[in-house]
């Protein structure tokens, strides 16, 4: 989140009575508190309610921690992997190539942002969109960008780049300023 997104700049209630309102209401409330980081995980992914509730269902149905289950799940989508991996500048840049069609998923053209991608997976840049000027110019670029995460491998070839997710992602490996038990707590109510 940059600095100027305001769930985390503001801690006031919107306008012009906001501040003075914060001192006459005391502190936030519980519930106030696990719906800003609800919210704060959707904005993040760019995801809506019933898909992220969904998420959760599945979330909790998986054995282990919820919350760490919740977010390996909203890490492991096409989209954010695309991301993650450095092809793109942001989720929103990521989700807008995907659905545009230029990667493949195994060799199998895919353009599902939330495709739940699965260890040894392996994600090419399409064959036709390999031609176009963005891709061609990545590999440069590629460096300059910060390193994938451990559970992601990436290769720059000649014909392209090459990603690979060797296995799933850890909560300690996802470096989010999310706390995943205010969202839990927020679903168990």
């Amino acid at each position: 989140m940059s600095p100027k997104c305001s769930v985390e700049r503001r801690t006031y209630p919107p306008g012009q009575h906001g501040r003075d309102a914060q001192y006459k209401r005391g502190r936030t409330s519980d519930y106030n508190a696990q719906l800003r980081e609800k919210q704060k995980a959707r904005r993040i992914y760019g995801i809506l309610e019933r898909q992220f509730r969904r998420y959760f269902a599945e979330a909790v149905r998986r054995s282990g921690p919820t919350g760490g289950n919740l977010l390996m799940l909203l890490e492991t989508r096409l989209d954010n992997v695309i991301y993650r991996m450095g092809l793109a500048d942001s989720r929103p840049h990521a989700r807008q190539l995907v659905l545009h069609g230029h990667f493949d998923v195994n060799g199998v053209p895919t353009n599902i942002s939330s495709y739940s991608v699965r260890p040894n997976d392996e994600i090419t840049v399409h064959g036709a969109s390999r031609r176009l000027p963005y891709f061609r110019e990545i590999r440069a670029y590629m460096d300059d960008r910060s390193r994938p995460p451990e559970w992601l491998s990436v290769d720059v070839t000649q014909d392209g780049v090459v990603g690979r997710m060797t296995r799933m992602p850890e909560r300690g490996e996802i470096e989010l300023p999310l706390n995943e038990q205010l969202i839990v707590e927020y679903y168990s109510r």
